[in-house]
């Protein structure tokens, strides 16, 4: 029989610290003894049975992971669907686990993930196999209930108020006889998380973003460009920050074609900054630049959160713990203890409270008039940006990022296509 063994899988959307989540897990399991397979393109190398072992990673290499953006060991977007519409592609799952003696199965992922660990863990019960389930948090859109924030935010927030700063100094040193409008888009489907964070920029009125449009209130075109119009006479430009969730008030988002979706099944979106710049130009006449961050503002570890490498090192420490323990079914989550100063722990969370529930912005968290934060919304963002967590540079002045080069796990099973 081969060693117990915890597998280890990223899913979704990657951020600059999802490494660093691996890093604390392969850290975590060792000091245990516990072989760690990770899985080759999340959840698709689990069914196709193409488990990198991470044995052969030296402890340097481990530690590289953290200062190293993207999903080391590939991620997928796949959802899977109810373990009665599915169970072909789940008692596979299972299969896989059982041939490589896995007991412990760690998915580090969004909404949809916590989702597939839960009814995974679920059919493990019911087939009568010892598996251990943990969700382990990442997301850029901070939309994860019950966390205070999710891992990959913090970094993604960092990037965004500090680039929507540094575009804002172009801009106001160009205004008088250029570009009076800049428009900044950020990711986002449901949740302002990221936009809000572009208002740390700044301090009053005057600065910049002038205005943030949030996915939480409907767009009221007229209201906007009226907005625009008097920022710029009163300023001189106007900065916007906009989701690329922001709907229309029939629900409908302003961007993004309605029929298209990905293969979460979630509406395929993008090009909102390009549209409202475009509505501006040719609505009021005025110079416009706009900049759609897109990968740049989930990969940008070089300018991560000291604060956000912390608190996706403890998830993957605290999911190897939990595992240990057997307590199926839960993801460690962030819980604030004070904001200033900013002290935080872990604690375990069920996932059935998590799955299938999403975390938009708190309506205190948004200025009365819908184009701004407010003061509890600062106090709440401002930790989680805070420190530097500098990368390591080589001779060529670009930074020294450690991807491995890992062999799969000899198969035991017959392939399968998912």
């Amino acid at each position: 029989m081969s060693k117990p063994t915890l597998l280890y899988a990223q899913s979704g959307g990657v951020t600059a610290v999802i490494n660093a989540t691996a890093s604390g897990v392969i850290q975590a399991a060792r000091k245990h003894k516990m072989k760690v397979l990770a899985a080759r393109n999340g959840i698709l190398g689990v069914l196709r049975e193409e488990l990198f072992d991470t044995s052969r990673m030296t402890p340097d290499q481990v530690r590289a992971l953290a200062h190293t953006p993207g999903g080391a060991f590939g991620t997928c977007r796949v959802k899977l669907k109810s373990v009665e519409q599915d169970r072909a592609r789940y008692e596979r799952l299972i299969e896989v686990m059982r041939a490589h003696d896995v007991r412990w199965f760690l998915y580090n992922g969004g909404n949809d993930s916590a989702d597939t660990a839960l009814k995974l863990s679920q059919l493990a019960q019911t087939m009568d196999y010892p598996l251990t389930c943990i969700g382990v948090p990442k997301t850029v859109d901070n939309d994860l209930v019950l966390t205070d924030c999710c891992p990959g935010f913090g970094s993604a927030a960092k990037y965004t108020a500090v680039s929507l700063a540094e575009a804002a100094l172009d801009v106001a040193a160009m205004a008088e006889t250029s570009t009076k409008v800049f428009v900044y888009e950020t990711m986002g489907r449901h949740a302002g998380w990221l936009a809000a964070a572009a208002g740390l920029a700044g301090k009053s009125a005057d600065d910049a973003p002038h205005l943030i449009l949030f996915p939480e209130i409907p767009f009221d075109e007229a209201a906007f460009l009226e907005r625009v119009k008097a920022t710029v006479a009163r300023v001189g430009y106007c900065v916007v920050a906009v989701s690329e969730g922001v709907r229309r008030p029939d629900g409908k988002f302003l961007a993004g074609s309605e029929g298209s979706i990905d293969a979460f099944g979630h509406s395929q979106l993008g090009g909102v900054g390009p549209l409202v710049a475009g509505l501006v130009k040719d609505q009021l006449g005025l110079k416009v630049h706009w900049a759609v961050p897109d990968y740049l503002q989930r990969s940008a570890r070089h300018l991560a959160s000291k604060t956000d490498l912390a608190h996706a090192l403890a998830v993957g420490k605290a999911a190897v713990d939990y595992a240990r323990k057997g307590m199926n079914g839960t993801m460690p989550i962030i819980q604030r203890v004070s904001d200033r100063p900013y002290r935080w722990k872990i604690a375990p969370a069920a996932l059935a409270d998590i799955a299938n529930h999403e975390k938009t912005m708190p309506a205190d968290f948004i200025r009365a008039d819908g184009y701004g934060i407010t003061a509890r919304c600062r106090r709440y963002l401002a930790p989680l940006i805070s420190g530097q967590a500098p990368v390591p540079y080589g001779p060529d002045g670009l930074p020294r990022h450690a991807v491995p080069k890992l062999p799969l796990a000899t198969k035991q099973l017959p392939g399968m296509t998912p």
